[in-house]
């Protein structure tokens, strides 16, 4: 079945709440038997996957990794980049993975451009975009400095210093966007209160279309810090 269904039905089970003991009596099979079906020690048949799928109330495709959402859903056919678009039109050749990350991210950040444009403040502005574009930045730097055959003149900070110097910076922007957000500076006036207001609840009546997006980006992002914690 792959390591997303073992990793998926060990966090579904603990996200309810309920022992590997409780959950193999209610699935009819014992604990050894789901331990090593949650270990990948073994693969079990399709008529458990959905088994799975409806003691959980998720889909299949979920279990299986093919969908970040609960219910199964995917991107449609509209959602795809345009002719227009960097890839020409092309679905990333023929993947739709990047696809589906890169509307993930957007998504995400339309809400959260929209939330800074309500703020009207600038500095709150400034510090989330500078960060962003660090980020963004340190991530097609290394894809370039990957490759040998690149040529170096493109950038104006030299590989032997151009990693620290944007963690540096990256570190400056979340501070500039910490005094933003506090009033450090003394210029928090303009920031309404409900600007900040980000209940689920609130997000998902205010955004419909991309909230989903958001709270997949927000358990994909602490999956990966969970991950960090137990290697550590």
């Amino acid at each position: 079945m792959g390591i997303e269904f073992n990793r998926i039905i060990t966090l579904l089970r603990k996200e309810r709440g309920i022992t590997q003991k409780q959950a193999a009596q209610d699935l009819g099979i014992s604990q050894a038997q789901l331990s090593h079906y949650e270990k990948g020690i073994r693969e079990c048949g399709l008529a458990f996957v959905v088994q799975v799928a409806d003691y959980y109330d998720v889909s299949c495709d979920y279990l299986l990794g093919r969908s970040a959402e609960r219910s199964g859903q995917t991107i449609s056919v509209e959602e795809l980049p345009e002719g227009n678009s960097a890839t020409g039109g092309s679905v990333y050749r023929g993947s739709v993975l990047p696809t589906m990350y890169k509307k993930l991210i957007e998504n995400s950040l339309d809400i959260l451009y929209d939330k800074l444009q309500e703020s009207k403040d600038k500095q709150l502005v400034v510090g989330v975009s500078n960060y962003l574009m660090l980020a963004v930045y340190k991530m097609f730097r290394q894809m370039y400095e990957a490759s040998p055959k690149n040529v170096s003149g493109m950038f104006r900070v030299g590989s032997a210093r151009w990693s620290s110097s944007a963690d540096a910076a990256m570190n400056m922007a979340e501070g500039d966007l910490a005094a933003a957000l506090t009033g450090e500076d003394g210029n928090r006036d303009s920031l309404e209160p409900a600007t900040l207001s980000l209940s689920t609840d609130r997000l998902a009546q205010d955004y419909p279309r991309h909230a989903t997006s958001l709270f997949n980006l927000v358990k994909n992002a602490e999956e990966s810090m969970r991950g960090l914690k137990k290697s550590e």
